[in-house]
Formats: structure tokens, C-alpha cells, sequence
């Protein structure tokens, strides 16, 4: 293959152009987000050093923007769907810094409706697990300022979407566990940037039949380190002893971390929490939805387990919804409930009625 071949950007598949500039993100280092004959050079603002963000500026020639989404933007006091561009001219990183994460930030003074590229900008740093706080500058084609910068094409953007149902069963093996006996742990391998993803099947699931399912994502705090701040753990361990309970069914473990922000975004958020905000205004100032789980993987899994009909083991009424847009017919829903203390009562209260999970008030409220 000649070198220019090589490098062409239209012979690399839409998910491994996706993959890089997520990469070069996570590194520090600026993409070029191309949409026709438009062109951004765009890097996120949580993975910059001030150093950095002073180069970036000189070669943008003072004239780069700070892409805040309409979250963001709404803890501003800006209403804007599309979200907004806020002009970085004269404003060095700490400023910056302010407007995309500062709690009770203030409203800038000057900011326009964001474009198209910079919203798909906030998307690529969610795939990378970074705030969607975006530092960019149009430039024109030819341009070789950024001409070692990776490039993805919107349109390649929207295509990766469709790597996040292929995946492959990759190991399967037996694992005893506490209170629930043998279990076996399927491994699978798929997805934008091939990650690992686990079913644990409890008994003998009767796949003629609607099988029973749980979907946890995963909590780092909550299941491992027995948090008190959520259910998670709770949830974990009492779905898998309603699956024993009916006699078998499958745990979907998924890297999801809080709600599919990533740890650094959890803790940036546990620490607005602490202030007195609930969790989904604390990932509002962070930019962030109140989900940005994805359950492709979760689907494709259960259809090479030979599963299609499912008893969905959750409170959320998302899970549901997004399953069912997969593939997959959710024919039942169990709730899945945890231990209310004083430490996760109105983080439960939130889920309930912020985000319409079926969780009782009651119980909630007899818990303070």
C-alpha cells in the first residue's frame, strides 16, 4: 500500500476514526472535527495544562471559543438547546476553567448559539469519559497549523454508532460465589474501542422462554468499596439472589461508570454533592445529562447468549426503553431494591422523582 493510502483519511473505517481522536483526546491533544467544507480544531479542556491551552490560543490567533453545553449553559442562566460558544479572547485557563465547571458560576458576558461541530465535539470527549467543556477555532481546509492534528468527520461520528453492537464471546468459565453458588462469567469483546464487557449467568436460564435480567453498570464506589452515598451495591447483590430466586437468569455487567461519565466526572460531581447539590444538578454544572448510559452492548450480548425475551430486573424506566429500541422484548419488569439510609435517601428521593424511577416515596421518607 503506497504511503499516501496510508494515511487518506476517507480508507479508515468510521469506528477507528473515532477511536484515535478519542485517544488524542484523552492525551491532551487537539482533532480536527470536519463537516464538509467546514473545519474545527477542537481539544477538551479537562485533559489541557495551562501551558497548553496558552499554545493553543497563540495558533488560534486569540480567536477560539469554549463550547459549553445547554446544561451547563442552563446552570448559567442561558437558555440554548444547541448549547454555546463563549469567546476566549483575553481569557486565560483559569478563566476558562471558570465558565466550564466553576459551581454557581457566572453568566459570561458575551456567548453565541454553539454549531453543529462543536456539539458533535461534546460528544467525541463523552466517549472519552471527559466534561464536554470543549476549547475550539474554525479553521479553513489547507490550513497546516493543526496539520498533525488526528481528523473525524462528523458523518464518521454518527456512522461509529454502529460498532457498538459488535461484539464476540471471548471466554466463559465457572466462578463460585457467595450466597449464590456457581455462576459462570461470560467475557465479551466488541464496541468502540473494544472494551470487555461481563455476563454472569446464575443457573440454567430457559432461553424458550421470557429469561430474567438484570442490567447493573458498573459503580466503583457503590459494589466494590460499599459506599453509602447509593444502592448500587445493593442492587448488585439482590439481583443476583432474585435471579437464583426464579431459578436462573443473567447479570449484564457493564463499564458504565457514573451513568457512563467515567469516575473523574463521578467524583468532580460526589464533590458538588457535598455542597448541597442532588446529583443530577451536579452533573448538569459539570455539562453533563442526567444519563448518558448506552445499552447496544447489553443487547448484542444477550442476543449471542441465544437471549431475545426478556423479565427485566430494574427501577429504570430508561433500561427498559433503551433495550427495547435494541432488539430486545422486555415482556416483564421486577423492581430491584436496595437498603434507604440516611447517607442515600435523597439521592434515591432524586432517582424518583427526577428520573422516574419506580422507587416508593414512602419508604424513602420513613427512612429520615
Amino acid at each position: 500500500m503506497a504511503q499516501d493510502e496510508f494515511v487518506d483519511f476517507e480508507s479508515v473505517s468510521p469506528e477507528i476514526e473515532v477511536e484515535r481522536a478519542v485517544a488524542e483526546l484523552r492525551f491532551g491533544r487537539p482533532v480536527i472535527m470536519r463537516d464538509g467544507d467546514r473545519q474545527r480544531v477542537t481539544l477538551a479542556l479537562d485533559c489541557v495544562a495551562p501551558s497548553l491551552y496558552d499554545r493553543f490560543a497563540r495558533a488560534a490567533e486569540n480567536r477560539h471559543s469554549l463550547f459549553l453545553t445547554k446544561e451547563r449553559a442552563d446552570r448559567l442562566g442561558i437558555t440554548a438547546e444547541t448549547g454555546i460558544a463563549v469567546p476566549l479572547d483575553g481569557a486565560d485557563f483559569e478563566a476558562a476553567s471558570r465558565h466550564a465547571y466553576a459551581l454557581s458560576g457566572t453568566k459570561p458576558a458575551a456567548w453565541a448559539p454553539a454549531d453543529t461541530l462543536m456539539a458533535a465535539s461534546a460528544e467525541l470527549a463523552r466517549l472519552a469519559l471527559l466534561l464536554p467543556a470543549m476549547i475550539s477555532t474554525e479553521i479553513e481546509r489547507g490550513d497546516t497549523r493543526f496539520a498533525a492534528c488526528q481528523c473525524v468527520d462528523l458523518k464518521n461520528l454518527r456512522r461509529s454508532d454502529a460498532a457498538r453492537q459488535r461484539f464476540q464471546q471471548v471466554a466463559r468459565t465457572r466462578v463460585p460465589l457467595k450466597d449464590i453458588g456457581d455462576a459462570d462469567f461470560a467475557v465479551f469483546r466488541g464496541g468502540l474501542a473494544q472494551k470487555d464487557q461481563i455476563a454472569i449467568i446464575v443457573g440454567k436460564p430457559d432461553t424458550n422462554a421470557p429469561v430474567h435480567v438484570r442490567i447493573h453498570s458498573s459503580c466503583l464506589t457503590g459494589d466494590l468499596c460499599g459506599s453509602l452515598k447509593c444502592d448500587c451495591g445493593d442492587q448488585l447483590r439482590n439481583g443476583l439472589a432474585q435471579l437464583k430466586a426464579v431459578g436462573g437468569g443473567v447479570l449484564i455487567y457493564l463499564d458504565q461508570e457514573g451513568r457512563g461519565t467515567g469516575i473523574g466526572a463521578k467524583m468532580r460531581a460526589y464533590g458538588f454533592q457535598h455542597q448541597g447539590l442532588d446529583t443530577i444538578d451536579a452533573d448538569a454544572e459539570l455539562g453533563l445529562g442526567s444519563d448518558h448510559r448506552r445499552y447496544e452492548a447489553a443487547a448484542a450480548m444477550l442476543e449471542l447468549l441465544g437471549i431475545s425475551k426478556i423479565v427485566l430486573h430494574t427501577n429504570n424506566p430508561t433500561k427498559v426503553d433503551g433495550l427495547r429500541s435494541s432488539g430486545i422484548d422486555v415482556t416483564d419488569q421486577v423492581r430491584v431494591t436496595g437498603t434507604v439510609t440516611a447517607d442515600n435517601v435523597n439521592y434515591l428521593r432524586t432517582k424518583a422523582l427526577r428520573a422516574g424511577h419506580t422507587l416508593e416515596l414512602e419508604s424513602l421518607i420513613a427512612a429520615e
